[in-house]
């Protein structure tokens, strides 16, 4: 999938693919000063879509249901998370 997102929901996640994928985060430090909005606990469970980045290059983990304003919205690095599950909604 490519196309660029901003807050996504879950609701809006799989009304573009019928399934969710969810991950653990390993990293939750080095938060950017300007970061304003939602930010993961280092070893919680979320729901996530991972989608390529336009602007960056390169895939994002966009954390299903948090809030954040641009320029992050709610996209985060890969390193930062472990993708454990897709569940398939059929």
């Amino acid at each position: 999938m490519s196309f660029e997102v901003t807050n996504l929901s879950l609701s809006e996640a799989t009304r573009h693919a019928p399934f969710v994928e969810y991950a653990r985060c390993v990293d939750a430090s080095g938060r950017p000063f300007n970061h304003s909005g939602d930010w993961p606990e280092e070893g919680a469970l979320y729901p996530v879509r991972v989608v390529q980045s336009h602007l960056e290059g390169m895939a994002l983990v966009h954390v299903l249901g948090f809030k954040a304003e641009a320029p992050y919205y709610n996209a985060f690095a890969p390193h930062r998370f472990e993708l454990l599950h897709t569940i398939w909604l059929n």
